[in-house]
């Protein structure tokens, strides 16, 4: 299964780096496109800082922070064999997000962002979502599907 993920993560890498190429090509000269008024826009943003622009120009920490967690993910997923497709699923969508995002940083010094609500001020891509999706989901899998916490649960209980 953890085969499955890392093929997922990189459908998902090749999917996002397509389609920023699409957008530095397309979007890029013209700013911003509006799909839906007052609700959704494609506007090209080249983000030189982590989520909500925030520390902006420490590219090299942020290599180093993505793919130590990247790392630890593969690595957990080998080792331990977690139970359940749901994991699996979730740690595709992470890495593959977080593998994308990486690669603009490493090539480009910022990350591409394009896409705009209106009701949520920053302006995120493709594996923004792959990492958000997939990390609201793995807390859900680790709440309610895993034994993570029922394993805890047993040893307090024993104590």
């Amino acid at each position: 299964m953890a085969f499955f993920a890392l093929i997922v993560g990189a459908l998902l890498v090749i999917a996002d780096q397509v389609i920023k190429m699409l957008v530095s090509a397309h979007l890029k000269p013209v700013g911003t496109v509006e799909v839906i008024d007052n609700i959704f826009s494609l506007t090209y943003v080249e983000n030189r800082g982590v989520a909500f622009g925030m520390f902006k120009d420490m590219q090299w920490i942020f290599i180093l922070i993505t793919s130590v967690f990247i790392i630890a993910i593969i690595v957990y997923m080998f080792k331990t064999k977690p139970k359940g497709k749901l994991f699996y699923v979730c740690a595709g969508l992470i890495i593959g997000g977080g593998v994308g995002n990486l690669i603009d940083r490493v090539f480009y010094g910022y990350v591409i962002d394009y896409l705009s609500l209106s009701f949520f001020s920053p302006v995120c891509n493709f594996a923004d979502y792959c990492i958000t999706i997939g990390t609201v989901m793995l807390v859900i899998y680790i709440l309610f599907f895993s034994d993570v916490l029922k394993n805890e649960k047993a040893i307090k209980k024993d104590e």
